[in-house]
C-alpha cells in the first residue's frame, strides 16, 4: 500500500496523468468537430414546394436545392397523370442538403381491373357495381324489349365486352337498356262505337293500354257515351306491345266505314239502316182480290176446282 502512495507522489505519475487528460480532451474535440462536419451543423435547406407540380418540374426543383428524392405512385380517376399529390417533408421544413424527399404522384398508366357482370341488372345496380370497380358509365341507348332499364349489353370502345376482361380503371362503359315496350307488335283494335269499359277490356286483351280519355262537351252521362275517335287509329295497322291508345268519348259514334268495324274482332253491333226498309218481306196475310178483273191465284192444288163443280152437278144444283 505504501508503494502505491509513493508512486502517486512521483513526477512520472503526474506526467502520465496529465498526458491522459490531454489525450481525452483531444479525442472529445476530434469527435465534436467531426460530427459537426459530418452532420453539417448549422447548415439547413428549406424544402421547396413541389406538391401540385408535374413530376418533371418537381424533380428539377429538388435537384436545384441539392435534395434527393424517392417516388411512389397511386392511381386516381379524374386526376392529371404525373401530378405530385403528396410530399414528405412538407414545404418550408428545414433539412440538410442531400436529404431524401418522398413524393407521391399520380401514375401515368392506369392499372387494370376485371370487368364485372352487370348484364340483366337494373340501371341503378349496374351504376353501383361499375362505381365500385372504378369504372364510369358512358352513353346509354335503348332498344325494344319487354324489360325496362335492364342492362342487355355492355360495350367498351364500341364493342361488346365479356365478363372478366381486364380493362383500365376509369374506362367508360356504354350500356344498352330495354325500353319496356317490347319487341313484339300487335294489331290496333277498332274501338269506335264501344263504351269505355268495353274498350278497356279490348285493349287489355290486345296487350295495349288506355291513354288519354277526352270527353265531348255534350257528354253528360259517361255511362252512355261511346268512343268516337282513337289515336292511333286502325289505319296505322300495328303498334308496339304495351303502347297507349288515346280515345274520345261522344254521345254517338260516327257511321262505320269499310276500313273497319268496332271491337277487337271486327264485329259491329247491329244498327238500323233506313235503306234496308225497301227489301221484300214475306207476309202470311192472304192477298185481297183486286178489282181489276184479274183472277186471283188460288192456293188450292190443281183439279180441286173441277172436282167441286162435278159434285155440285150431281146434287142438282
Amino acid at each position: 500500500m505504501s508503494k502505491i502512495v509513493q508512486y502517486l507522489q512521483t513526477p512520472t505519475f503526474r506526467k502520465n496523468l496529465i498526458a491522459a487528460f490531454i489525450a481525452i480532451i483531444c479525442l472529445f474535440l476530434a469527435i465534436y468537430v467531426g460530427l459537426k462536419i459530418y452532420t453539417k451543423h448549422d447548415e439547413s435547406i428549406a424544402v421547396p414546394k413541389v406538391k401540385g407540380l408535374h413530376i418533371n418540374a418537381a424533380l428539377q426543383a429538388l435537384e436545384n436545392a441539392g435534395l434527393e428524392y424517392q417516388i411512389d405512385s397511386v392511381y386516381q380517376m379524374d386526376a392529371k397523370p404525373g401530378l405530385v399529390i403528396e410530399q414528405d417533408p412538407e414545404q418550408g421544413f428545414h433539412v440538410k442538403s442531400g436529404r431524401t424527399i418522398y413524393l407521391t404522384i399520380i401514375t401515368q398508366v392506369a392499372p387494370e381491373v376485371a370487368f364485372p357482370n352487370i348484364k340483366d341488372k337494373t340501371l341503378i345496380e349496374a351504376t353501383a357495381i361499375l362505381k365500385n370497380h372504378n369504372l364510369k358509365i358512358g352513353d346509354t341507348s335503348y332498344v325494344a324489349d319487354i324489360a325496362r332499364d335492364i342492362v342487355l349489353d355492355a360495350q367498351f370502345a364500341g364493342q361488346s365486352i365479356r365478363n372478366g376482361r381486364m380493362i383500365p380503371k376509369g374506362s367508360r362503359i356504354d350500356l344498352v337498356l330495354g325500353n319496356g315496350l317490347g319487341a313484339n307488335e300487335v294489331e290496333i283494335p277498332n274501338l269506335i262505337g264501344l263504351p269505355l269499359n268495353e274498350a278497356k277490356f279490348a285493349l287489355s286483351g290486345a296487350g295495349l293500354g288506355l291513354g288519354t280519355v277526352t270527353y265531348d262537351p255534350n257528354v253528360t252521362d259517361t255511362t252512355t257515351a261511346v268512343i268516337s275517335a282513337q289515336s292511333p287509329g286502325i289505319e296505322k295497322g300495328l303498334t308496339s306491345l304495351g303502347a297507349k291508345i288515346d280515345v274520345t268519348l261522344s254521345l254517338t259514334a260516327p257511321a262505320p266505314t269499310a276500313t273497319g268495324t268496332p271491337g277487337t274482332t271486327g264485329m259491329s253491333k247491329p244498327q238500323t239502316n233506313p235503306s234496308q226498309t225497301n227489301l221484300p218481306v214475306k207476309s202470311t196475310v192472304p192477298a185481297k182480290p183486286t178489282t181489276t178483273g184479274s183472277p186471283a191465284k188460288s192456293t188450292n192444288p190443281p183439279g180441286a176446282t173441277q172436282k167441286k163443280e162435278n159434285k155440285s152437278n150431281s146434287l142438282g144444283f
